[in-house]
């Protein structure tokens, strides 16, 4: 007979204290278990297709660490021609167009440091756009090896270094020239008035001709300036969304004044709304010396056009005249510097010479170009075109993102 409170039905047992703790590690085992089978199921799967991960795709880690210490144009490919990557710098150059290396001389230096297994280095030329006349970028690129098949491409751009050079060459031959005759104009000009000192008329008569002489010379000077500027790679370093109707009113309204003198009427007409990338103020100026240029030649009681049309991809700006025009031998030299079609009515309207080729230099580093359509003693249209902001069918798509 068992004692008071001691039932059997009560008493704890190991058993009982136990079953939790069997149960958790149970569980533990099965998972373990399980996930050991679904790994070899995997396994064996890949080893049935033949398919094993291949982590070579990727960067590793070493050669993330040479592309974060290297600057300026750097792209990795693969030995097949894909671009891995490639920096800010190398597409805004044009080095990559969609994610694919630029076709041409790019293209064959990569090819040729395939073929040939050895590094590739040579300056290279490198359109700015795909438009005819489009300035370009001076670079040197240097193709090397690294393990895994892949290809460093490294590009220095010696793009200001190169204008630079060709800009002190060319102000020294064309300065020197085009000064000279001005400054010798004026001193034989003050030379003839202190000599008719005693005459008042041949005073007045020399000294306004003097007066517009230094007024010459002074454009000359002030564009010679502007043409330097314009020819530093730094000429268009911030880029802007521009209004082609409000450049177009502004350069119209410079040259109001001039074409009343010469009895020419401005009238002007297009397409309204139309943006392109680039610097207002350039641009304007760049219009207004199409206008300056048309007014010139242009005889009394003539009419000069300005056109704005668009098309998929490019905005023009056309300026008509019914001038004196332009023989077809003389066409690939108004865009030279200092090159004038009739020397004799460019000294009497106090033109430089200069004006078309700032034009040139403008609508180059917009990735642009400018045209020329003549016929001698039929007029002429010079039109500046200029890449536009928002190719059609991406219109909505590209300001969604401004």
């Amino acid at each position: 007979m068992g004692s008071a409170g001691t039932s059997p039905d009560f008493a704890p047992t190991v058993s009982d204290v136990d079953t939790p703790w069997q149960a958790i590690i149970a569980a533990l085992l099965g998972l373990f278990v399980g996930s050991v089978a679904v790994a070899s199921f995997r396994f064996s799967q890949r080893q049935m297709r033949g398919k094993d991960p291949e982590p070579s795709e990727d960067i590793t880690p070493d050669e993330s660490n040479i592309l974060a210490v290297l600057s300026g144009g750097i792209v990795l490919l693969k030995d097949s021609g894909e671009v891995l990557r490639a920096d800010a710098t190398a597409v805004s150059l044009g080095l990559v167009v969609d994610n694919e290396l630029v076709n041409g001389r790019v293209r064959e230096l990569f090819e040729r440091a395939v073929a040939t297994d050895t590094a590739v280095q040579e300056d290279v030329e490198v359109p700015r756009s795909t438009l005819a006349g489009s300035s370009v970028y001076y670079l040197t690129l240097r193709f090397s090896h690294l393990p895994r098949g892949r290809i460093l491409l490294a590009a220095a751009d010696r793009t200001e270094k190169v204008r630079l050079e060709n800009t002190r060459r060319d102000f020294m031959q064309n300065v020197s020239h085009e000064l000279k005759t001005p400054v010798g104009a004026l001193a034989l000009l003050a030379e003839t008035v202190h000599d008719s000192a005693e005459d008042p008329q041949a005073v007045q008569h020399f000294s306004s001709r003097m007066k517009r002489e230094a007024t010459r010379l002074g454009r000359l000077v002030k564009e010679i300036i502007a043409l330097s500027q314009l020819e530093s790679p730094d000429a268009l370093v911030k880029p802007s969304l521009v209004e082609v109707d409000e450049v177009v009113a502004e350069a119209i309204d410079r040259v109001r004044v001039a074409a009343s003198s010469a009895q020419v009427e401005l009238v002007s007409g297009g397409t309204p709304g139309l943006q392109v990338y680039g610097d207002p103020g350039l641009l304007m100026t760049a219009v207004r010396n199409l206008l300056d240029n048309a007014i010139r030649y242009s005889e009394p009681n003539t009419r000069v056009n300005l056109g704005v049309s668009g098309d998929a991809e490019v905005v023009r700006i056309a300026v008509v005249d019914e001038g004196i025009g332009v023989a077809l031998d003389q066409r690939d030299r108004i865009f030279e510097r200092f090159y004038r079609i009739d020397d004799a009515r460019s000294r009497d309207t106090g033109g430089t010479g200069l004006g078309l080729s700032i034009v040139k230099h403008i609508a180059a580093d917009h990735g642009g170009t400018v045209t020329i359509w003549s016929e001698p003693r039929r007029g002429s249209t010079f039109t500046l075109i200029i890449p536009r902001a928002f190719p059609k069918g991406r219109d909505a798509e590209s300001k969604e993102h401004l």
